[in-house]
């Protein structure tokens, strides 16, 4: 059987094996339901090696505060009606394994009453369990930089198949950083990237290649997440980053430029490419006028044999443009989701508090 994308399977599952129960049983219901949140589906890079778990036919199921009162009965009538397959995938699931953040697995289907991975909220109800606060109009730039920048994202990609609610305007208002957050965040890649923009030479000139390595790969990191921003576009977390940058409208040549220095087995070639990877950035981020242009070019450290572009440049002419705002005099440390693979940190909602005060004056 050809694999089915999520998108298509959970579409298909909402129209003609949920809605059917819904109308059945409860005419005239106001609802909104959709695909969004967790999940390689929801991004679009799910395959069949997703489907071992939390894959599947699923959605989430929105009702009205004054509604929620019939949440029992709607999820009574789901597991009692909806079959045991769709598409070829099993509609029930295990258990939330606690020894596995809860993770899901789909099951043979018992007779008479499945477990589907369908879940009801509330639309607030939902985002505050999803990103910490159901209130995303009254954020300001310190609640916008506390938040996981993967899970804006899919909040932000998801897709309603019905919205009685109103709940696509409240998503709409998620769908990108305010100006003045993405500066912020642009000023912050450069200022990362400028501490360590001569380290790359100096590494491999002490023979520390590996150093150099992990330099350069830190260096590119910071880059992409620029060509990002300048996008309007979010960055995924680290297991689908470069496929969503290869997606990027930019110059292709910025992309070539990164692999060219990250493969590169002289230092002169890793330096040289990664000079040139910054220097197409540098163009990039100019044509979004979020910035006075920096008429950059590659030159010596100190005099010294190291190529670099100044990048703290770039940083300086963003945060200029900060002054006055909420984020004046903020040191440039980006966000949380900026640096890989601290989840307990930025994906724990109930750390938002303590992530939202360190962009406080």
């Amino acid at each position: 059987m050809a694999f089915q994308k999520g998108k298509e399977l959970c579409r298909d599952f909402y129209r003609e094996a949920v809605k059917p129960i819904l109308d059945r049983n409860f005419p005239g219901l106001r609802y909104s339901a959709g695909l969004l949140g967790y999940g390689s589906d929801v991004l679009g890079y799910d395959d069949p090696v997703s489907t071992d778990h939390m894959w599947g036919p699923r959605l989430y199921l929105f009702l009205a505060e004054e509604e929620m009162g019939k949440k029992g009965d709607v999820w009574d009538a789901l597991c009692a009606e909806l079959p045991g397959e769709f598409g070829g995938h099993s509609v029930h699931f295990s258990e939330p394994d606690p020894d596995d953040n809860g993770v899901r697995h789909p099951e043979p289907a018992p007779a008479g009453r499945v477990n589907p991975l369908i879940w009801i909220y509330t639309p607030r109800g939902f985002l505050q369990s999803y990103l910490g606060d159901g209130e995303p109009e009254k954020w300001d730039s310190a609640d916008w930089l506390a938040c996981s920048e993967h899970r804006l994202l899919a909040v932000s990609a998801g897709e309603l198949y019905r919205d009685d609610l109103g709940v696509q305007p409240l998503l709409d208002s998620l769908h990108f950083y305010p100006k003045v957050v993405r500066q912020y965040l642009m000023a912050s890649c450069w200022a990362a990237l400028a501490e360590e923009q001569a380290f790359l030479r100096r590494c491999g000139d002490r023979g520390d290649d590996i150093g150099s390595r992990l330099v350069c790969g830190r260096m590119a990191d910071r880059l992409m997440r620029i060509c990002f921003l300048c996008c309007n576009r979010y960055a995924p977390y680290s297991k689908w980053f470069g496929t969503a940058f290869q997606e990027l409208p930019i110059d292709q040549g910025i992309g070539a430029a990164i692999r060219e220095a990250l493969a590169a087995n002289t230092l002169d070639e890793r330096e040289n490419a990664m000079v040139q990877a910054q220097l197409r950035t540098a163009a990039l981020q100019d044509s979004t006028g979020m910035a006075p242009p920096q008429s950059l070019q590659a030159v010596p450290y100190f005099g010294r044999k190291i190529k670099v572009i100044y990048a703290d440049r770039m940083a300086a002419a963003l945060a200029a443009g900060l002054q006055g705002t909420e984020l004046d005099g903020v040191p440039l440390m980006g966000s949380m989701s900026q640096t890989a693979n601290i989840l307990p940190l930025y994906e724990n909602t109930a750390m938002r508090q303590k992530l939202r005060s360190l962009y406080e004056k």
